[in-house]
């Protein structure tokens, strides 16, 4: 299945706040479920700005270097009226579903995780 890195707070922000865009640099054809990972890197600054947005498990309770969850991508667009939104780029985001953490390598752009993955039969 194919998988996404996003930063925290931000992966957390998409399964459970209500993010619906994922702002990018770059635009996607690309439509369907995608894993999300949680990058390993998250700064303080990161973390306060991404808590302006909504309220947030304490910093060093959000889970890094796995896999969170999954969410559709329904669009991508160089506009939205969502409060999200602020790249030059938005993957529109439907359906967040969080799963247990997986420890799992990430990679820039998306990338394929195998199936087997996400019944715990393969680990990194």
């Amino acid at each position: 299945m194919r998988a996404l890195s996003i930063r925290q707070p931000w992966a957390w922000h998409i399964l459970h706040s209500g993010k619906d865009i994922e702002n990018r640099d770059w635009a996607t054809k690309y439509r369907g479920r995608v894993l999300i990972h949680a990058s390993k890197a998250m700064t303080r600054a990161e973390y306060e700005d991404a808590s302006l947005m909504a309220p947030l498990p304490r910093m060093e309770d959000l889970e890094r270097g796995g896999i969170v969850g999954s969410v559709e991508i329904v669009d991508c667009g160089t506009a939205s009226s969502s409060r999200w939104f602020t790249g030059r780029c938005g993957f529109v985001l439907r359906d967040p579903q969080p799963v247990p953490f997986i420890p799992w390598k990430g990679q820039l752009g998306f990338f394929e995780v195998p199936d087997s993955v996400l019944d715990g039969r393969a680990e990194a």
